[in-house]
């Protein structure tokens, strides 16, 4: 590509707001303060992962928060709802009946935070990048059914899918789909390191101590030519090593807004805290916990064993004694509020029953107990998740059917690698969704590509149904795809669905738009905050 020139610069919801404020609502001004949102988890910089905020590589939902203010998608989620709208793109739509052929226009004076003028080109690169650099860590699963790009102007890109996908609109409104400068992010191998150059409706500066961010402030970009309309000038996340860190700065003033990894505890505490001036708002949530298998370790690769799990795993108790009510049990790996969920799992093993088990595993000739190790995450999911795989642990333990010991791994980013490389015969994980729609919560398990890197394979699952789902612009139409994708998931049991969380926001009463902070991918809009005068 040619040496860009440069742009000279020229002269209703899913909840009723209940969060209400008055006064002012357009948020820090220029050389005011900045609305401080509190991280619990890191950001991190590893040998394995060295590029944590190259969308290429980018795949947790703390670093996407950080890349949708910063980097531009041609499609975007809404305030509230599925549908995606037009973001750095003018329109997009189908040209085709099959789902095939997906055409955009561009706004017209896009152009990146250096300067370099936004293109057709750049958005065909950056997609043909991700899919060049294939990482095994990113997100490059989501782009897998783009064939090839043609940009006919500067202002049109055409996708040609190999296969009809009518949850390709979704896919665009992610990072994976996030349009960067081909001057500054090279082709064929990561960005590394934690700078982000982009044509969001923020610039970003990183602060971090050795290959740990602290804090990403980010500030509102005046060349910034797109469908979002920042209720605030200045924005600062900083990151904590666990939640209790981040409350205790939430509560002293340090920070405004926190949303993640709240613990029950913390939760039942916020809800009290009025008189602090901090309120705490529930919302709808797509979160889900299971556990995953390689199935190919010898320990786990009969089915039988993974059923025998299926059929003692009291998810009722996890949601009580665990996370005291703000979640609920999840008996598929679609979850409730989605088009097509079924309780596949309850439909076939029902509640839990430890002679079940003993009868799977004496008609499969398996020798008890089985003796595995169950690997999980110590922080990235919040500090409940120990409480989680113990009482997991002890449930499995006590019917004396298996033999299960735990074991914590510090590191997200190692224990990324780890799993992908097949080490864990059994680990506790955790999804947000890319997209709000059930395919979401299967296809990327399952196929050559899968997020997992799991061994596992259904050729019905792969060839036909998420084929034929895919085939549907109308989702209902799809859910009777959907629900024999979730009995087959329920016979085979290459992952095992725990349950669904709820989100909380919890922020300080003169914070405005908590209400639309988050959209229906769970992804923080940073944008909708503002600062306001409590009542």
């Amino acid at each position: 590509m040619n040496r860009k020139t440069l742009v000279l610069p020229a002269l209703a919801g899913l909840l009723a707001p209940v969060l209400a404020a008055c006064g002012s609502t357009d948020g820090a001004g220029e050389g005011g303060d900045p609305i401080v949102v509190g991280v619990a988890t890191p950001i991190e910089a590893t040998k394995a992962a060295p590029a944590p905020l190259d969308p290429a590589q980018a795949y947790d939902i703390d670093a996407w928060n950080v890349l949708q203010g910063t980097l531009q998608t041609l499609l975007r989620l809404p305030r509230s709802g599925t549908a995606p709208v037009p973001e750095a793109a003018s329109s997009c739509g189908f040209r085709d009946t099959q789902n095939e052929q997906f055409r955009c226009t561009l706004r017209s004076g896009l152009k990146f935070s250096n300067g370099h003028a936004l293109t057709a080109q750049d958005v065909k690169f950056s997609i043909e990048r991700m899919k060049t650099i294939n990482n095994t860590n990113g997100p490059v699963s989501l782009l897998e059914g783009v064939d090839k790009v043609e940009t006919p102007s500067d202002t049109e890109v055409v996708f040609h899918l190999n296969k009809p996908d009518a949850t390709f609109p979704q896919k665009l409104t992610t990072p994976a789909a996030a349009i960067v400068d081909p001057e500054v992010y090279p082709k064929g191998r990561l960005y590394s390191g934690f700078d982000v150059v982009g044509s969001g409706p923020y610039t970003l500066k990183i602060e971090r101590s050795g290959n740990r961010v602290t804090k990403a402030a980010f500030t509102r970009n005046p060349d910034y030519k797109g469908g979002v309309k920042p209720k605030n000038d200045k924005v600062e996340m900083r990151f904590f090593t666990d939640s209790a860190s981040t409350e205790r700065a939430l509560r002293k003033g340090t920070v405004d807004v926190m949303n993640r990894g709240l613990s029950p505890d913390q939760v039942r505490g916020l809800e009290k805290a009025r008189d602090q001036h901090i309120a705490l708002q529930e919302m709808p949530g797509q979160e889900i916990r299971y556990l995953a298998f390689n199935t190919k370790d010898p320990v786990v690769s009969n089915k039988a064993v993974r059923q025998a799990m299926a059929q003692i795993v009291n998810r009722s108790d996890l949601v009580r004694n665990v996370y005291s009510y703000t979640g609920d049990p999840l008996f598929s790996m679609v979850p409730t509020g989605l088009t097509g969920h079924i309780n596949s799992f309850f439909n076939k093993y029902g509640n839990p029953n430890a002679a079940a088990a003993r009868k799977t595993l004496r008609q499969a000739n398996i020798t008890t107990p089985v003796k595995f190790t169950l690997t999980y995450t110590t922080g990235h999911y919040g500090s409940s998740t120990v409480k989680e795989v113990r009482a997991l642990q002890g449930q499995l333990n006590r019917t004396k059917l298996f033999d299960v010991s735990i074991k914590g791994v510090d590191s997200w980013q190692q224990f990324r690698t780890d799993s992908l490389d097949g080490k864990y015969s059994v680990y506790n994980m955790g999804w947000f969704p890319d997209i709000p729609d059930a395919d979401n919560y299967v296809a990327p398990f399952i196929g050559k590509q899968n997020f997992l890197g799991s061994p596992y394979r259904n050729p019905k699952v792969e060839s036909q149904l998420i084929p034929s789902s895919r085939q549907q612009s109308d989702r209902n139409a799809a859910a009777a795809d959907f629900k024999q994708v979730q009995d087959i998931i329920a016979e085979d049991v290459p992952l095992l669905p725990l349950w669904q969380g709820k989100q909380y926001v919890a922020a300080h009463d003169d914070i405005t738009g908590i209400e639309w902070a988050l959209n229906s991918s769970s992804t923080l809009q940073i944008w909708e905050l503002g600062r306001g005068v409590a009542d």
